[in-house]
């Protein structure tokens, strides 16, 4: 069995985080989602990989190169084109049409293939998966979870008949519209014949076009619904959602790094914490060469990304701060993620750092800011009053 992970959108629905990365290197507990999705093909013998990419293709290409890290192989097809002044424009082809350049390239899906969203963290048994896929003879085959009603707009629907075979697919229908609350997964098993079915040339899309053409044609395409556990990250609210998931030790197959100094308080390389008068209620893991200043307060489930700074009386509560965060002295984040100059809550609703009143935090990379504030306030306040850099 081979492989093909899909990479190639934009990931809009998780902006902020995806201005400056692709969607499948947002990271869970510092390593990219994609980087599991990997160690799971290669924990069930699958190591050959190919991946469709577009926006920002590079930080793809080179976190991961040709896969000799996680003993698979793995190569590449860039959607897109490049101008005459050498600019490369990403233009994706749709997650079908996706695979057919590749086929018509190399001829890459010759055997039976497993697709898999780059952006979910999954457990599924590939290799019981795979058996049920041959044995009812299936050209296709979906893997589906049942979901609220109230989700079914957010996915693609599956309508099937007693024997499980797929007598209709609804891409994201309206919830008075949907005839099923079994949506896909973003987790199909394809054999080579499929490919033949997807024109050339043209935007082609998996849930939108190939499917229902299946479905209409009346071929063998199956649904399976298995037990497993599946963390979509399609929006920040589900990015927050499964980041307190991990850290609360809910999914089995994900150890939180680094070294734990007291229960459910885990902590990188070379972290400074000033304990006097400070509270840490796990789970929270610190990166490494983090400073945590005296008397700040941190509650779980927390993530701190390596090289942050938490000045003195911050308070960070149930919040994902990415690398290099410096958050300012009394400064309280509840239910927040903080990448770079935008905060996210808890219900996806982004502000930037311009729209805050005060200044909430900074780049603790970037030293200038808190020494002119500090030599600002070297000369108007008292020491004990003054803003450490």
């Amino acid at each position: 069995m081979k492989a093909m992970i899909l990479a190639a959108g934009k990931g809009t629905r998780v902006r902020p985080l995806t201005y400056d990365l692709p969607k499948p290197m947002i990271p869970l507990l510092g390593k990219p989602v994609m980087a599991y999705l990997v160690e799971h093909l290669k924990k069930h013998g699958v190591s050959e990989i190919m991946v469709n990419v577009s926006w920002l293709h590079e930080k793809i290409e080179e976190f991961f190169g040709e896969g000799e890290q996680f003993g698979v192989q793995i190569g590449y097809s860039f959607e897109g084109y490049t101008k005459d002044d050498g600019e490369i424009v990403p233009e994706p082809i749709g997650s079908a049409g996706g695979m057919k350049k590749i086929q018509e390239f190399g001829g890459f899906f010759d055997d039976t293939t497993v697709v898999l969203c780059g952006d979910a963290l999954i457990d599924l048994d590939l290799k019981a998966a795979l058996l049920e896929h041959r044995r009812t003879g299936a050209m296709a085959t979906v893997i589906t979870k049942e979901v609220p009603w109230d989700k079914v707009s957010s996915y693609g629907v599956v309508v099937t008949d007693e024997q499980g075979r797929i007598v209709e697919f609804q891409e994201k229908p309206n919830q008075e519209d949907a005839k099923s609350n079994f949506i896909s997964t973003g987790i199909y098993i394809f054999e080579p014949e499929v490919i033949d079915l997807i024109p050339s040339g043209q935007v082609f899309d998996i849930g939108s076009d190939l499917f229902p053409l299946l479905a209409e044609r009346g071929l063998p395409f199956y649904a399976q619904g298995r037990p497993f556990n599946w963390l979509d990250i399609g929006t920040m609210s589900d990015y927050w959602e499964v980041l307190q998931d991990v850290l609360m030790g809910e999914v089995s197959h994900m150890d939180v790094p680094g070294t734990q100094i007291k229960p459910g308080v885990w902590v990188g390389l070379n972290t400074s914490i000033d304990w006097e008068g400070t509270v840490i209620e796990g789970p929270v893991y610190i990166g490494s060469n983090v400073k945590v200043e005296a008397g700040t307060r941190i509650v779980g489930p927390t993530w701190i990304g390596h090289g942050s700074h938490i000045c003195e009386g911050a308070e960070i509560v149930r919040s994902v701060l990415f690398e290099y965060t410096r958050v300012l002295h009394d400064v309280t984040l509840n239910e927040m993620i903080v990448f770079k100059e935008y905060s996210v809550d808890r219900k996806g609703e982004m502000k930037h750092a311009s729209e805050y009143s005060s200044e909430e935090w900074l780049n603790a990379r970037d030293r200038r800011r808190s020494r002119r504030k500090a030599a600002v306030d070297d000369h108007n306040e008292s020491p004990k009053q003054k803003v450490s850099a």
